[in-house]
């Protein structure tokens, strides 16, 4: 288990306020609106790379903020609402690709370099507790031959529990190409023998499925505890790697919990 360093997180922060900041002067309401929504910090147990082959503690900033068409979130990267009408929601996202440090019992295999995604987004969301969505993207900013398209789709309910407590559930599915699944899971000749995993080459599909369970805890003065666990399910090529066999998992976990302050309007 590793300690992902802060600076990491500090500078994925960084970039996510300077590119918010920069889709708000694009925002053709926003600057009427306040900015609303959740800033903290916490920390998460969690797979580092998709195979399942390392889990990390890592420490991470928590956003979860509003300015009117625009939003910023920890999980969903940066996103514009660009038209809406009846529930419906379609505009750009962008969003955070983290890579792969190839050490330890991934040695010989290449590194990955961290990417970003950009892409589009439609949501029916008809009430404010659940939403619908589907997204689709291109990983760019990679080495050769690194990253490709990206797509997701799902659906997300709250619900009250009492006492102030609210639950989450969200389910989706994860799609990716060849080249992106060649990316994580794939291992070429010179990769098998440098690193003993068998040749494989990673066929594009359905990468995966996820379950996530979130809790969130009123505190005093605004303060919340947010956690949250996730159940991930390799698929198809995915499931098939000679990493994931090898020393990976398909069922993978994820636990986090964090402290954040909910601005009513800023």
């Amino acid at each position: 288990m590793h300690l992902i360093l802060l600076n990491r997180c500090v500078r994925s922060v960084v970039t996510g306020f300077a590119a918010f900041a920069c889709a708000m002067s694009f925002s053709a309401q926003g600057h009427a609106e306040p900015i609303t929504g959740d800033v903290g910090a916490g920390i998460g147990y969690k797979a580092s790379d998709p195979t399942g082959v390392h889990y990390d503690l890592e420490a991470f900033p928590y956003l979860d903020l509003d300015w009117g068409d625009v939003g910023l979130s920890s999980d969903d990267g940066l996103n514009w609402k660009v038209f809406k009408f009846d529930g419906w929601s379609v505009g750009p996202f962008a969003n955070y690709v983290p890579g792969r440090t190839a050490n330890g019992s991934l040695r010989g295999l290449r590194d990955v370099s961290d990417m970003a995604e950009l892409g589009g987004f439609v949501q029916y969301s008809p009430a404010d507790f659940w939403r619908v969505f589907a997204e689709m993207g291109r990983a760019v900013g990679g080495s050769e031959g690194q990253g490709g398209i990206l797509g997701r789709v799902g659906g997300e309910l709250g619900y009250p529990l009492g006492l102030g407590i609210i639950g989450d559930t969200e389910v989706t599915a994860h799609y990716a190409d060849g080249r992106q699944a060649q990316t994580f899971f794939g291992v070429s000749s010179q990769e098998a023998q440098a690193s003993g995993f068998q040749q494989y080459n990673a066929s594009g599909g359905l990468q995966k499925v996820a379950l996530t369970q979130s809790l969130q805890f009123p505190l005093a003065d605004g303060w919340l505890l947010l956690t949250s666990a996730t159940w991930t399910h390799l698929t198809n090529s995915a499931a098939d790697s000679s990493i994931v066999k090898d020393k990976g998992d398909d069922n993978q976990s994820e636990v986090n919990v964090a402290v954040a302050y909910h601005f009513k309007g800023l």
